[in-house]
């Protein structure tokens, strides 16, 4: 507990940023939501035959996960608010138009017949009879759209929209519970604060809440203005992933190393790409090894005082795995050294510019390196597990691993891909979930090991002495074996598109922070 209250108190800025975000876009959403929803539901009391198909298409839009919907707005709305807002309005629809629809259906027959029978107009009918009745359904169906709303909200993050889904996911990614919490408790209490303001609305009397939708209804704009404040603007934006933003070795890492200075848009490392290729962020993390850096023509600006360390790709393993079937290591060592930047640069532009599957992919490879084999039809006893992180490299490589070992030993191999975050895998193969997984030397240094400073200003940089110094620390405190590396150092890295960059005379990072620091 005491942890969680330091965290807080150290980022209380950057929450009290997020949770404005979060209820501007709540209320946003909310606002756009009731001026479509309301109306509508008004229509299909008037006209039935309708009502089946509006609340049947609304229906729909609310059972479509929410990540699923998001992928099918970024084409059409590109990364940002756009389809973080559309989603949320999207999924507000359903309870305003179906509460407004049925509180108005239940309105008494008789009474609205009374007013009529008095000389009111349809107009005045709804206007003075039915929706005064009605409030108190419609203020249901906002309460529920409210809730969900601000649960979904969580996932602006995904699409670099802001909001709580900040720290959400950024501890999913780097396994920090504190900022996990961080996030979800305010986000958990907007809900609540939300619900029981408008529940309260909801019990008074019908003249009351005449006033009080209508203060409600004058509210909403002012709490949507908290999505656009003003607030300090980079002249370049800046798009980095999650897990990136939080790692020693990386964005912290930039800081202390250049000085560097942004306010960068967090966003799901899977769509940094399309954003700088669509001209929203102006500079990404990325990995030097990506096929979109040649298929978008990006500029990797060169790292010349060695912020990031060597990233030597190779396998880690347990070692009782190894002791079991020692045929497993020989197999997994056959594939040291094949891999060059270059190769698996272009192994990851077929797959993610080209369009081709990591199996088929991995399978052209390994032909091409006279190691594929058809796997042997029978039984096979003996499985091991494979685990891989949420990236199309670590797809790849899963792919050649399993052709690899399934071609050259009796070995089934079970995989689980997509883990997540560096901390998720490697908890994962420390508990005996998974058997191994392809790992980078630097991110085994500093996210897992975590020398002291005083071990790292004494440890040279190069690949062969991290790569020999982490497999011993893991051998020594986890009892995990570091196989040969693969050949290729896929390390962090920041990028610019490279017309701009070259406009700009920005080749390096201490050129980034020349031209930020003077402008």
């Amino acid at each position: 507990m005491t942890d969680f209250v330091t965290f807080v108190r150290e980022h209380a800025d950057k929450l009290l940023e997020q949770t404005l975000t979060h209820i501007g876009l709540t209320a946003v959403s909310l606002f756009l939501a009731l001026l479509l929803g309301v109306p509508l539901g008004i229509l299909i009391s008037r006209r039935s035959r309708l009502a089946g198909s509006v609340l049947g298409i609304a229906g729909v839009l609310q059972t479509v996960p929410s990540v699923a919907l998001l992928g099918f707005l970024i084409p059409v709305l590109g990364i940002g608010v756009g389809p973080a807002l559309m989603a949320l309005f999207l999924y507000a629809l359903l309870p305003i138009i179906r509460n407004t629809y049925v509180g108005i259906k239940e309105v008494d027959a008789s009474v609205k017949e009374a007013a009529r029978g008095i000389g009111m107009t349809d107009g005045q009918v709804l206007t003075k009879v039915e929706l005064p009745l009605a409030l108190p359904v419609i203020f249901a169906g906002v309460r529920t759209a409210t809730v969900i709303n601000v649960g979904v909200a969580t996932l602006a993050a995904y699409v670099a929209a802001g909001g709580l889904g900040e720290f959400i996911f950024s501890g999913i990614a780097l396994s920090n519970v504190n900022m996990m919490l961080a996030g979800a408790i305010p986000a958990a209490l907007l809900a609540v604060g939300f619900d029981a303001a408008l529940a309260r609305l909801q019990r008074l009397s019908v003249r009351k809440l005449r006033v009080g939708a209508l203060v409600f209804v004058l509210l909403m704009p002012f709490l949507s203005a908290f999505y656009w404040l003003p607030g300090q603007q980079d002249r370049l934006v800046a798009g980095f992933a999650h897990e990136f933003y939080g790692r020693a070795d990386g964005y912290p890492g930039l800081q202390k190393t250049y000085g560097l200075t942004l306010r960068p848009r967090l966003i799901d490392q899977n769509l940094m790409y399309e954003a700088i290729h669509r001209g929203q962020v102006d500079i990404i993390s990325g990995y030097s090894t990506d096929g979109r850096i040649k298929a978008y023509d990006l500029l990797v600006l060169t790292d010349n005082r060695h912020a990031f360390p060597p990233y030597d790709a190779a396998p880690v393993i347990r070692q009782a795995v190894l002791n079991r079937f020692p045929a497993l290591g020989q197999t997994l060592n056959r594939l040291a050294g094949q891999l060059t930047d270059s190769v698996m640069t272009a192994l990851n532009y077929q797959v993610d510019y080209q369009k081709q599957s990591p199996e088929a992919v991995a399978r052209n490879f390994l032909n091409q390196l006279d190691l594929y084999k058809q796997p042997q039809p029978g039984e096979r006893a003996e499985t091991v597990v494979m685990g891989s992180k949420v990236f199309t490299e670590q797809y790849i490589l899963a792919e050649i691993y399993r052709q690899l070992i399934e071609g050259h030993t009796q070995l089934r191999v079970a995989t689980k891909t997509g883990l997540g975050g560096t901390q998720i895998c490697f908890d994962a193969l420390r508990t005996g979930a998974i058997d191994f997984y392809p790992e980078y030397t630097g991110t085994g240094l500093l996210v897992v090991l975590q020398p002291s400073a005083s071990v790292l200003a004494h440890l040279p940089m190069q690949s062969d002495t991290i790569y020999q110094y982490v497999r011993q620390q893991f051998q020594q405190q986890y009892q995990l074996d570091w196989l040969r590396p693969l050949g290729f150092n896929n390390s962090y890295c920041l990028m610019m598109r490279r017309e701009q960059a070259n406009q700009l005379g920005i080749k390096t990072i201490e050129d980034l922070v020349k031209y930020l620091t003077n402008k």
